[in-house]
C-alpha cells in the first residue's frame, strides 16, 4: 500500500508486496543524459531472474544504501556478523572456564550459573539505552564504541579476582552486547531488499550459532594450554582487529531520504512504466482491480550520478547526526514495549526467538555442569568439543534454510500471482518442528541415565538443525511486515529473547533438583513444541492480523525518525 493512503486497501496490508511483476530494473543518468539507454541497463534481480520487483523502492541517490554495489553491501554485513559472533563468543566462552574458576577463585557452579544468567537479563535492557542513539547519530558510531567497550570487558575479565568483577564484567558485556542483535536487523533492513533478507537473517544466525558453539571449543583448549585467563586475553585481541575493521571499512548504512536540492527523492523517481498486455499477465495484475488500485506498479529506477557521491573520508565520519531532536529518540526506551503487546505478530515472533534461544543457550549451561562430574568427568576441552555437533547441525540447517527461505518465498509468490505475502516463509519453519523436541530429548535423557556422550551430542546437532529455520523466519517475518518499525520491533524481541532465555536459565537448576534432568528437558521440549506450531495460527491468519492493525502499524511507522518510501 502506497504511504500516503489513509486506508489500507486488505488486499495490500503492510508487508505485502509485489515481488514478481514486470521487470524492474536500475537505469545509470548523469546531468547531460537523464534517461539512460538500454544498454546501460542493470539488473538488481536474482541472477537469470529479471522479473523481481525491488521492494523498499531504492532512491536516485547513489549513497542510498540499497543501490550500493552488492560487494560494498557484502562487507558491511561481514563486518557486523563478525561482531555477533564475537559478543555471542564473549558471553559463552565463559562456560568452558566454570571449572578452572571454580577450582582457583573458589566460585561455585550455582554461582557461575547465575553470572550466566544475570548477563541474558543484562541483554534484556541494553538495547532499550542504546539503540536511541544509533537512530539519532547512525549504525556506524555505535558499532565502533560497543565494539571498543567489549574489549575492555575482555581486559577486565582476564584480570578477574572477586565475585563483583565477575557479576559485573557479566552484566556490563551484555548490556552492550544487547546491540548486536538489534542492530543487524536495522543494517539489513538499511540495505537489503526484501526478497534478499531470507539469506542474510540465516548467515546471520549462523555467525551467532558460531560464537556460542565454536567459542567454547577455542575456549576449552585455551584453557587447558594457556590458563583461563588467556581465554579472555585473545577476546581482546580479536575485539581489537575488530574494531580497527569497524573504523576504517564500516560505512554508515542510516540513509535519510530527505529533499534533494530541494526536490524530495520520492518525486525524483521516474513516472510509472505502462507495462504492455505481457507484463500484466506476468505480474497478475489483472488479478483483481484491487491489486491495481491498491498496490504500485513496478517502477524504473534510476541512479542520479549528478548527486556528489561521498568521499572515502565522509563515508566514514564517526556519526551523522539525525535532524530529529534527541528529545524524539526517547519514547524509542519505551515504544517497543507498547508495539509488543499491541502487534500480535511481534511478540509471538519474539517468542519463538525467545524459546529457539532457550533451546541453544540452557544445554550449553548443562553441559558445564553435568559433564564435569562422573560419569563423564570432561575437562575442559572435552566440554568445547560438544560445541561440535551443534556447530555441525547450524551449519547444515543454514546451508538449507538459507537458500530455501527465499526461493520458497519466491516460488510461492509466483504462484501467488506475484504477490508476496511474510507468512510464506513460516512453511520451513514447520517443516523443521519435530527435530527440536528430539533433539532435547535425547539430549537432556541421555545425560540424566549416563549414556555414552555420542547421544547427547547427536541430539544437540539434532535440535540445532531445527533451530535454524524457525528463528531465521521469526526476524525476516519481522523485517518483512514491519519494515518502518523494525527497530522498536527488535528492541521488544530482544527483551523477551532473553527474558525466557533467562528464565529457563535460573530455573534449570532448582527444577532439575525436584523433576530429574529428563523430566525438565522433556516439558522444556514440549513447551518448545507449542510455541512453533503457533506458526501454524499465523500461515492461516497472519495476514488478516496485519490488515485489522494496518492502522496502528501506520500510527507507530509515522513517530520513527525517518521512513523509506515504498
Amino acid at each position: 500500500m502506497p504511504p500516503n493512503q489513509s486506508q489500507t486497501d486488505p488486499a495490500w496490508p503492510p508487508g505485502t508486496v509485489l515481488i514478481e511483476g514486470a521487470t524492474t530494473k536500475l537505469y545509470f543518468s548523469d546531468t547531460k543524459d537523464k534517461v539512460a539507454s538500454a544498454d546501460k541497463t542493470k539488473d538488481l534481480s536474482r541472477p537469470g531472474d529479471s522479473e523481481v520487483v525491488l521492494q523498499p523502492r531504492p532512491t536516485r541517490s547513489p549513497n542510498d544504501p540499497l543501490n550500493w554495489p552488492l560487494w560494498r553491501k557484502n562487507l558491511n554485513f561481514a563486518l557486523v556478523s563478525y561482531y555477533v559472533m564475537m559478543v555471542l563468543a564473549l558471553i559463552d566462552v565463559a562456560t568452558v572456564t566454570w571449572g578452572e574458576l571454580n577450582l582457583e577463585l573458589g566460585f561455585s557452579y550455582a554461582l557461575l550459573n547465575d553470572s550466566y544468567a544475570a548477563g541474558c537479563g543484562s541483554l534484556c535492557i541494553g538495547g532499550l539505552f542504546l539503540v536511541p542513539f544509533a537512530l539519532k547519530y547512525g549504525r556506524r558510531p555505535i558499532y565502533v564504541f560497543s565494539t571498543a567497550i567489549q574489549c575492555g570487558m575482555s581486559v577486565w575479565s582476564a584480570k578477574m579476582q572477586t565475585v563483583a568483577d565477575l557479576m559485573l564484567v557479566n552484566i556490563l558485556s551484555c548490556i552492550v552486547g544487547a546491540l548486536s542483535e538489534v542492530l543487524v536487523q536495522m543494517t539489513v533492513a538499511d540495505i537489503y531488499f526484501v526478497h534478499q533478507r531470507g539469506l542474510t537473517n540465516t548467515i546471520y544466525f549462523w555467525f551467532m550459532t558460531v560464537g556460542v558453539t565454536l567459542s567454547p571449543l577455542a575456549g576449552g583448549f585455551i584453557t587447558q594450554s594457556q590458563g583461563w585467563r588467556w581465554v579472555w586475553w585473545w577476546m581482546a585481541i580479536l575485539f581489537g582487529a575488530g574494531l580497527v575493521a569497524f573504523i576504517f571499512l564500516y560505512e554508515e548504512t542510516m540513509f535519510d531520504a530527505s529533499p534533494i536540492d530541494g526536490v524530495p527523492v520520492a518525486d525524483k523517481l521516474d513516472p510509472k512504466p505502462q507495462p504492455d498486455k505481457g507484463d500484466l499477465e506476468r505480474s497478475a495484475m489483472d488479478k483483481s482491480d484491487a491489486t491495481q488500485e491498491g498496490q504500485p506498479m513496478p517502477e524504473v529506477f534510476q541512479i542520479d550520478y549528478s548527486i556528489p557521491e561521498k568521499t572515502y573520508w565522509q563515508k566514514l565520519a564517526l556519526w551523522t547526526n539525525s535532524l530529529v531532536p534527541f528529545s524524539e529518540v526517547g519514547k524509542h526506551c519505551y515504544q517497543p514495549f507498547v508495539i509488543l503487546f499491541s502487534i500480535p505478530g511481534v511478540f509471538f515472533m519474539a517468542v519463538v526467538y525467545g524459546v529457539m534461544t532457550a533451546c541453544t543457550t540452557v544445554p550449553v549451561t548443562t553441559l558445564s555442569s553435568v559433564m564435569t562430574l562422573p560419569p563423564y568427568n570432561f575437562g575442559a576441552s572435552q566440554i568445547g568439543l560438544m560445541g561440535l555437533p551443534p556447530f555441525i547441525g547450524t551449519t547444515l540447517g543454514a546451508m538449507v534454510c538459507g537458500p530455501l527461505s527465499d526461493s520458497i518465498a519466491l516460488s510461492l509468490a509466483k504462484r501467488n500471482g506475484g504477490i508476496f505475502e511474510p507468512e510464506m516463509r513460516l512453511w520451513l519453519a514447520i517443516a523443521f518442528t519435530p527435530l527440536v523436541p528430539a533433539g532435547l530429548f535425547m539430549f537432556g535423557i541421555g545425560l540424566d541415565k549416563g549414556s555414552h556422550w555420542l547421544l547427547p551430542a547427536f541430539g544437540l546437532g539434532i535440535s540445532a538443525v531445527g533451530i535454524v529455520p524457525p528463528s531465521s523466519a521469526a526476524l525476516t517475518y519481522l523485517t518483512d511486515s514491519y519494515t518502518d518499525i523494525i527497530a522498536d520491533s527488535v528492541l521488544g524481541v530482544t527483551f523477551v529473547r532473553n527474558l525466557i532465555s533467562t528464565v529457563f536459565i535460573f530455573a534449570l537448576k532448582p527444577w532439575s533438583d525436584r523433576v530429574g534432568l529428563s523430566w525438565f528437558y522433556v516439558t522444556f521440549g514440549l513447551i518448545s513444541t507449542v510455541v512453533l506450531l503457533g506458526n501454524l495460527f499465523f500461515i492461516y491468519y497472519g495476514k488478516m492480523l496485519r490488515v485489522k492493525l494496518a492502522g496502528t502499524y501506520h500510527h507507530y511507522s509515522k513517530k520513527q525518525l525517518r521512513s523509506r518510501p515504498n
